[in-house]
């Protein structure tokens, strides 16, 4: 195929293809094998996003009325753990229409708020689509008027599934067949804002009015030691807090509660919604302007710039007495930025913890929050 790249910063990454296009490919390349029984070296599909992809054909079988293709999938220079497996797609002629489902190695939905039903095989719609019109365009091809029934599978993908996050969005047995745009961009974020936007469409789907945010395996330790009865309702947004409170917006939330080790949630104090480091650090920044703020002297705040961490810097504020004003005022910032950030369409809060201190810091709405998760 003709090779696509993208920036990322100074680095030059080449894409690769989704599952999605791979099941469309492996069909159209079986039903081209079935109809014409001839095997197929390489097969041609157009992506959503407009993209020519030749794609080479690795397994060819044809058995009595059904053939088998396959195509490896290509992530290109993303670390997708997919990258390398196998899509297959067995296709059979009937009658009419056209019959997508998955076999071995491909998912079934259990929970509502998914891309498909429960019960359904998790084959998202776009990927339903693209298979949908590589059958028609063969059908036309070879001047086929009937049907296809076409079983999507993937060696190995039920052990793969358990290395994605599948098991926890209520998606068993296998992989899912993904891709919005067919193609896949290396160190794309959408990806992970998409596990997120799903994950609280879930917890939607469920009737939950609040949606409770972590930021990563510290905040879920956290609230399974401290309210285990809400451990079941986390959606992990990892650093990506200013765009998952706007997804909880979207989705009809009425109230979003983070809850974050201080180490992440400080960046919040100076508006910065994506904690990632790549994006902004700021921690110290952060602190050292809570404590003008806070009237703590010069002397202490210049040995906050030596800090590696924010602990480590909460050691030296705790020594000199200042530690407490110094929070008071990080907590009014932080709870200024979620309330700018929200804009009034929900009521939002936060909760923010440090094992080292047995610290626990909460905004204005943080408790009702809680007791609206509770209920």
């Amino acid at each position: 195929m003709e090779e696509n790249y993208i920036y990322s910063g100074t680095k030059k990454l080449r894409c690769g293809y989704t599952t999605g296009s791979c099941a469309a490919a492996a069909a159209q390349a079986a039903a081209e094998m079935l109809l014409t029984r001839q095997s197929v070296g390489t097969t041609e599909i157009i992506t959503p996003k407009g993209v020519r992809l030749l794609l080479p054909v690795h397994r060819c079988e044809l058995s009595g009325e059904k053939a088998l293709c396959s195509v490896i999938k290509d992530s290109g220079d993303d670390p997708d753990i997919t990258n390398g497996i196998e899509v297959c797609a067995e296709v059979s002629l009937t009658e009419s229409g056209i019959e997508i489902t998955g076999g071995k190695g491909v998912g079934k939905v259990t929970k509502a708020g998914l891309d498909q039903p429960v019960g359904e095989s998790a084959i998202n719609s776009i990927p339903r689509r693209m298979i949908t019109q590589a059958l028609e365009k063969v059908a036309e091809m070879c001047e086929y008027r009937s049907g296809f029934r076409v079983v999507v599978s993937v060696p190995g993908g039920e052990e793969l599934a358990l290395k994605t996050f599948n098991p926890r969005i209520g998606i068993v047995g296998g992989i899912s067949i993904i891709g919005t745009t067919g193609i896949v961009e290396p160190m794309s974020n959408a990806a992970i804002i998409e596990t997120i936007r799903t994950e609280a469409n879930i917890r939607r789907a469920e009737g939950k009015k609040a949606l409770l945010l972590t930021v990563g395996n510290y905040s879920e330790k956290y609230i399974f030691e401290n309210k285990p009865q809400l451990s079941e309702q986390c959606v992990m947004c990892s650093n990506f807090i200013g765009d998952a409170i706007d997804i909880g917006i979207t989705l009809g939330f009425d109230s979003i509660l983070i809850c974050g080790h201080i180490g992440k949630m400080i960046k919040l104090g100076s508006g910065i919604m994506n904690t990632h480091s790549s994006y902004a650090d700021g921690r110290m920044e952060t602190l050292i302007a809570c404590g003008v703020l806070a009237g703590v002297e010069n002397s202490v705040l210049c040995r906050l710039t030596d800090c590696a961490t924010t602990d480590a810097a909460l050691d030296i504020l705790y020594e000199n007495g200042s530690a407490k004003t110094v929070l008071d005022v990080l907590t009014k910032r932080i709870d200024g930025y979620l309330q700018a950030r929200a804009k009034g369409s929900a009521r939002i809060g936060a909760v923010i913890f440090s094992y080292k201190k047995d610290m626990l810091l909460k905004t204005e709405y943080a408790d009702e929050i809680i007791s609206q998760l509770e209920g």
